[in-house]
C-alpha cells in the first residue's frame, strides 16, 4: 500500500517543477525572440538568428528540471522562428523549398544541444555531490580516528548526522545482542524516547545487517553493521519520505565508516591484549629462567655449609664456623629479600594489595628501615638528615619501608666499600619528600630510563657476587605510584645517583592523585 503522505509531496514538488519550467520556458522565449526581432532589423544573416535560439535552446536545458522542457523549447523555437522570421512573416508558411530543410535541422540542433547541455548539467551535479560526499566521509573519518572507544564513536558519528541533516539522532549501541544506553546528539522529541519506537529498532535487528534504511512513524532507522553482526542501530528524525537518494548514501556511508572504526578499534584492542599476553609470557619465562639461575648460588652455598657442618663441625674452630654462619645468614637473608620482592611486585602488578593506609611520621618510617639493613652495610657510612623536625604522610608504612630497604640495598650494592649513603626527609606544599642519594660512581643517562623496569640489571657492577633481578626499583615504582607519588632518578653532584619520592600527606591530598615533582 503506497504511502498518502508521500504521493502528497512528490505531488507538490514535481508542480513546483513545472510551474518553473513554464516561466523560465517563456521568459527565455521572450527575451530570445526579442533580441532575435533585433538582430532582423539590424539586416544580420538568418543563421544567426538561428545560433541565438540554439544558444536559448543549451540555457533553458541547464535552467530547467526535466529533459523534456528542452525538448519543448526547440519545437517553440522553430515555430517561433518560423512565424517572426521566414517569409510570408507571422505566417507558418514558407515559400523558399530550403526553409523546411532548415527548420528540420535547426530542430535536430536544438534536441541535440539541449541533451549536450542537460547532459553536462548532470554530470556536473553528479561530480559536485561526489565531491561533498568525498568531504563529509574524509571529515567524519577524521573525526572518528579521534575517538577512544566504542561510546566515543557512535557519539561522533551522531553529531556529524545532525550536524549534515539538521535534526535528532539516536543511537542504540549492541553488545551481546541487548539493547545498551542510548547515545543522542541534537533535540529528541519526546516521542523518539517512547518505548513504541523500540518496535522499529527490534525490526532493524531482526533484518540484520542487510536492512538498509527502514522507516518509522518519527524517524528512520538505519544499523551500523559488519556483515551481518549488528553493532548499533542509529535513529535519525527524519520520515524516510523526506530523505532523497543522495542524502541515503551519505547516511549510510557514514555508518559505514563507523563501522569501520569500531572494527579497527577491536582489531587495535586484540592485538593489545595479544602483546600485553606475550610480554606477560615473556616475563613469566624470564623470570623462571633468571630465578633457577640466579637463585641456584645462594642455595647451592646453603646447602654445601650445612653439610659442612654436619660432617666436619668437630674438626672446625670458631673462627670458621662463625664465617660459615655468617655467609648462611647473609644467603637466607639476600634469598627472604628476593621472595619477598617477587611476592610484593606480582600483588601490586594484578592489583590485589590492598594498601592499609594511615599519617603517619616519615621519619619513623625511616628509623624502623634503617634497623633492617643495620648490619649490613658492607662498610658504607649511612646519614640521616632531617630538615624538618618530623615529615607526615598519608601511606602504607610497611611497604614505604620496604621502598627505603630497597633503595638502601640498591646503594649499597652498587656503590664501593666506605661510600656515603644520605637520607634526607622533607615537607613542602602538602607534600613529604624522601631523598636517598650516595656518592658513588652514579648511573649513566642511556640507563636511567630503564632502571625501573622489572629484570632491568644495567651494566653496573655489583659490590657481592650475586646477581641482581632487577626487581627492587620496578617494585619501589609500583608501590609510591599506588600511592600516588612520583619517584625520580637525579644525578648526585658532584657524582652519584639521587632516587628523591613523594607521597601526600593527607587522604585529601591523595585523593587528587596528580603530585608530580612539585619542587
Amino acid at each position: 500500500m503506497k504511502n498518502p503522505l508521500k504521493k502528497n509531496v512528490l505531488f507538490f514538488r514535481s508542480n513546483q517543477n513545472i510551474l518553473w519550467d513554464i516561466v523560465v520556458c517563456g521568459a527565455l522565449l521572450l527575451v530570445v525572440s526579442g533580441i532575435g526581432s533585433l538582430f532582423y532589423r539590424l539586416h544580420l544573416d538568418g543563421a544567426t538568428i538561428i545560433l541565438l535560439y540554439l544558444l536559448g535552446v543549451m540555457v533553458v536545458s541547464i535552467l530547467s528540471t526535466a529533459r523534456l522542457t528542452g525538448v519543448l523549447f526547440s519545437i517553440a523555437s522553430v515555430l517561433i522562428y518560423n512565424y517572426l522570421f521566414t517569409i510570408p512573416r507571422f505566417t507558418f508558411h514558407a515559400y523558399g523549398r530550403d526553409h523546411f530543410a532548415t527548420l528540420l535541422i535547426m530542430l535536430a540542433a536544438s534536441v541535440l544541444a539541449g541533451s549536450l547541455a542537460v547532459r553536462l548539467k548532470n554530470n556536473a551535479k553528479v561530480f559536485r555531490q561526489d565531491a561533498y560526499s568525498a568531504k563529509v566521509l574524509f571529515n567524519t573519518s577524521q573525526q572518528l580516528s579521534k575517538a577512544k572507544g566504542p561510546d566515543q564513536a557512535y557519539s561522533c558519528m551522531a553529531r556529524q548526522l545532525q550536524d549534515l541533516f539538521g535534526c535528532g539522532v539516536i543511537v542504540y549501541p549492541i553488545q551481546d545482542d541487548q539493547i545498551q544506553e542510548t547515545i543522542t546528539a541534537g533535540t529528541i522529541s519526546q516521542k523518539m524516547l517512547e518505548k513504541e519506537q523500540m518496535h522499529e529498532v527490534q525490526k532493524v535487528l531482526k533484518k540484520g545487517g542487510y536492512a538498509g534504511i527502514v522507516a518509522g512513524r518519527q524517524a528512520s532507522y538505519a544499523p551500523v553493521h559488519l556483515e551481518k553482526e549488528v553493532l548499533a542501530v542509529v535513529g535519525l528524525e527524519k520520515v524516510l519520505e523526506n530523505i532523497d537518494e543522495f542524502e541515503e548514501n551519505i547516511f549510510l556511508s557514514i555508518l559505514g565508516e563507523c563501522a569501520m572504526t569500531l572494527e579497527n578499534q577491536r582489531v587495535i584492542k586484540e592485538r593489545q591484549e595479544a602483546r600485553i599476553e606475550a610480554e606477560n609470557e615473556r616475563l613469566r619465562a624470564d623470570l623462571l629462567r633468571m630465578i633457577s639461575h640466579d637463585l641456584r648460588t645462594p642455595l647451592t652455598s646453603i646447602y654445601g655449609h650445612a653439610t659442612n657442618l654436619l660432617q666436619q663441625e668437630e674438626q672446625m674452630d670458631s673462627s670458621v664456623k662463625r664465617q660459615i654462619y655468617q655467609d648462611i645468614y647473609a644467603d637466607s637473608r639476600w634469598l627472604i629479600e628476593l621472595v619477598e620482592n617477587l611476592l610484593a611486585i606480582t600483588r601490586l602488578d594484578q592489583k590485589q594489595v590492598d594498601l592499609h593506609r594511615n599519617q603517619d611520621v616519615v621519619e619513623d618510617v625511616i628509623e624502623e628501615a634503617l634497623k633492617h639493613v643495620e648490619g649490613h652495610t658492607q662498610g658504607h657510612k649511612i646519614v640521616f638528615e632531617r630538615k624538618d623536625d618530623f615529615s607526615l604522610a598519608y601511606m602504607d608504612a610497611r611497604l614505604i619501608m620496604q621502598v627505603v630497604v630497597n633503595l638502601i640495598n640498591n646503594a649499597i650494592k652498587y656503590t664501593p666499600s666506605g661510600s656515603t649513603i644520605t637520607i634526607q626527609t622533607e615537607s613542602k606544599d602538602s607534600v613529604a619528600y624522601v631523598t636517598i642519594m650516595d656518592d658513588g660512581p652514579g648511573i649513566p643517562d642511556e640507563q636511567k630510563e630503564r632502571v625501573f623496569e622489572m629484570f632491568y640489571t644495567g651494566t653496573g657492577k655489583l659490590t657481592d657476587t650475586k646477581r641482581s633481578l632487577g626487581l627492587g626499583l620496578a617494585l619501589c615504582k609500583s608501590v609510591i605510584e599506588a600511592h600516588h607519588g612520583d619517584l625520580i632518578l637525579e644525578d648526585n653532584q658532584p657524582h652519584g645517583a639521587k632516587f628523591t619520592f613523594s607521597l601526600p600527606q593527607s587522604k585529601e591530598e591523595a585523593e587528587n592523585e596528580n603530585l608530580g615533582h612539585r619542587r
